[in-house]
């Protein structure tokens, strides 16, 4: 009888069909959104945007931040769950199947609502502009939260995004109190420097109690600390935080862990499309970690595996990592 593998990580946050799209910038002004960011916008507003890319070749797959994650750490070869909300509707079936055939399990209830989506406009100089229709995700609340399908993970992974929403929030704060009660450790991934704005006085309240390991790129950490060099930054948050995770695009990352600095390197690679990057790093720190790497050498696996990312079009490898790949990208 096979021995069922405990979880390397249960994700939590907002489930939405990602729909990749290349674009050029005068497209782009045409829209009248910030580059580079993400909007929230409603769902007339993604209709009219899926009309004007009619001739257009676009690309779908599960999505959302923890979801990508999870999704990482099952290519990585890990075992994940993940919980968020998906409509009775051909993209929530497409999602369910879609992360089933990775091998991530998939909770949360079924939403009369429309399945989510995420518009992930792609410019030649592979910047990424999202424009998101939360729909189904934005119900998940408390109650799709099952203590039971939590137990024995290593981490609970919490994305930032879901503290937009007076629900999902509320589902977020019950994953986090559902794993310190299982003994299982916190990861927050902040998500947006728009999110801070909105929630810092609550994300500083989770980073110096609950959370473990903190995941923010350059300008987030700036923003959370108000801080402008990048080694101050994570200084001042592993201050507050047990572990820091902070990327820094083309230019590698920083690892903080028991008062010590581990800078890691950036892997130099032709970009495509930057989506996903970030959540692929979280994925190779969060499967490095549970499977015995040193710190150093999960930034190794993190960064190799986002550059395999930003090298193609989309947030999913094109193939599994081999545990042989794997022990290479960690020894560098």
């Amino acid at each position: 009888m096979n021995e069922i593998r405990p979880l390397d990580v249960f994700g939590v946050g907002n489930a939405l069909v990602d729909l990749q799209v290349s674009i050029d910038d005068a497209f782009l002004q045409g829209l009248e959104v910030e580059k580079g960011r993400m909007a929230l916008v409603e769902p007339e507003r993604q209709a009219q945007l899926l009309r004007a890319l009619s001739g257009h070749s676009v690309n779908r797959c599960s999505g959302g931040s923890a979801a990508n994650t999870v999704a990482g750490v099952a290519d990585l070869g890990g075992r994940a769950a993940y919980c968020g909300r998906v409509g009775d509707d051909e993209l929530g079936r497409f999602y369910r199947k879609d992360l089933e055939e990775i091998g991530v399990e998939l909770h949360g209830r079924l939403s009369p609502s429309s399945t989510g989506t995420s518009f992930i406009l792609i410019t030649p100089d592979a910047q990424r502009t999202m424009m998101t229709s939360l729909g189904a995700s934005s119900e998940l609340g408390p109650e799709d939260l099952v203590a039971e399908a939590m137990r024995g993970a290593r981490y609970a992974y919490v994305e930032g995004y879901l503290f937009t929403g007076e629900s999902t929030t509320k589902a977020a704060m019950q994953a986090i109190e559902i794993a310190k009660g299982l003994g299982v450790k916190v990861a927050l991934t902040v998500s947006d420097p728009f999110v801070i704005d909105m929630k810092r006085d609550l994300f500083w309240e989770l980073i110096e109690g609950p959370v473990d390991l903190l995941f923010c790129n350059e300008d987030e950490a700036k923003s959370l600390t108000e801080r402008d060099d990048p080694v101050e930054c994570a200084k001042v948050l592993h201050d507050h935080a047990e572990n820091v995770a902070l990327t820094l695009g083309p230019n590698g990352s920083i690892l903080m862990h028991e008062g010590e600095v581990h800078p890691i390197e950036g892997i130099e690679v032709e970009a495509v499309d930057t989506t996903g990057a970030g959540d692929m790093y979280a994925a190779g720190i969060l499967f490095g970690i549970g499977h015995g790497l040193t710190w150093p050498e999960c930034g190794r696996l993190a960064s190799h595996a986002a550059a395999r990312v930003v090298g193609q079009l989309g947030a999913r490898l094109p193939h599994r990592f081999t545990h042989e790949e794997i022990e290479e990208l960690a020894r560098g």
